[in-house]
């Protein structure tokens, strides 16, 4: 994973007030919970009493109390009550959990994985505003979050995986792709065609486009195929461990704006959308290594580019992180 990110890990439905969740995110068990006023809180799942699991424990006012002995923890992870104890003796200022900085906007959560350097900047998301409405699912995968993304990132296999959907015309030739990293967003623009005899050109012989790109993609993993201004498919490729991740799947749309028939296009789009997600998912779970390949452990060709430009900059944010670190 690159450090000193905001990641999406959840969605905001699935944190509910009243009751902890428990899930495994970057390789940690991790347990959200809100407060009164709706603010989500992330804390390690484990109790640094005994290292019973919180996730099983239950809210109490806006402390979060341990199963096993009933240790209170403050939103900021500090214990302010244990009940051997008694209310008047002050739990040891060394009790406390490892906390994850949180942000909530447009039905996701997200947590800040790493050491924050100062105030943190809210993540970015795409020009998606309340204009439109969406539908979506989530999904399982077992293959690292960095297949996923590149995955999404590959445009040579659209004809050969999903000869019955977004692949059928055949267009096998790839010119390019153009791909590029501005201001954090890797930026693809896509130029398929079919086999005329002539040879793919490269990237640098293409035209500067006129239109924007075809799929964009938020650091660390966030990406938009943008089918139109109106129509968009978001996924979040949210880090599990790994060898697996989790795929949440959103339908945008504001075509259709009728309440009851704008739910029921909504979700016809994701049945289509879950089906060309299932060929992807056939083939990624065969990739070996399951996450994303080192230099030299596998050869890619001229139509990696765009998953080439994802890896150079993902490696970049990973030594920028480490040098961080070092000072």
């Amino acid at each position: 994973m690159i450090p000193n990110q905001w990641y999406v890990v959840l969605e905001s439905r699935e944190v509910r007030v009243g009751r902890p969740v428990g899930a495994v995110r970057m390789g940690e068990k991790m347990v959200f919970w809100r407060r009164k006023d709706g603010k989500v809180v992330c804390m390690a799942d484990r109790c640094p009493h005994l290292g019973a699991s919180l996730s099983r424990g239950k809210v109490v006012e806006d402390h979060l109390a341990c199963p096993f002995h009933a240790f209170e923890f403050d939103p900021g992870g500090a214990c302010v009550y244990i009940p051997a104890l008694g209310r008047n003796t002050p739990p040891p200022k060394a009790m406390r959990i490892k906390l994850y900085p949180t942000y909530e906007a447009h039905g996701f959560i997200w947590i800040y994985w790493g050491e924050s350097q100062g105030e943190l900047l809210p993540p970015k998301f795409f020009d998606i505003d309340e204009t439109f409405s969406y539908a979506g699912y989530r999904q399982l995968w077992p293959v690292h979050y960095s297949r996923m993304v590149e995955n999404q990132l590959d445009v040579m296999h659209l004809p050969h995986v999903h000869t019955d959907t977004i692949g059928r015309g055949r267009k096998v030739v790839v010119d390019g792709p153009l791909a590029r990293v501005e201001d954090g967003v890797l930026k693809v623009w896509v130029f398929n065609r079919k086999d005329d005899g002539t040879p793919p050109r490269r990237a640098d012989e293409l035209p500067t486009p006129s239109r924007p790109p075809f799929l964009e993609f938020i650091f660390p993993n966030l990406w938009q195929n943008r089918i139109s201004s109106d129509y968009r498919i978001v996924v979040a490729f949210v880090p599990v461990d790994e060898e697996h991740g989790m795929f949440y799947l959103r339908q945008y749309q504001r075509i259709v704006r009728i309440p009851v028939l704008r739910d029921i296009v909504n979700w016809i789009g994701v049945l289509g959308s879950h089906h060309i997600a299932e060929q992807d998912r056939r083939v990624v779970s065969t990739q070996l290594p399951k996450k994303s390949a080192l230099r030299g452990e596998d050869k890619p060709v001229q139509g990696d580019h765009a998953i080439l430009t994802y890896r150079r900059y993902r490696e970049e944010l990973i030594e920028k992180a480490r040098v961080n670190v070092a000072k």
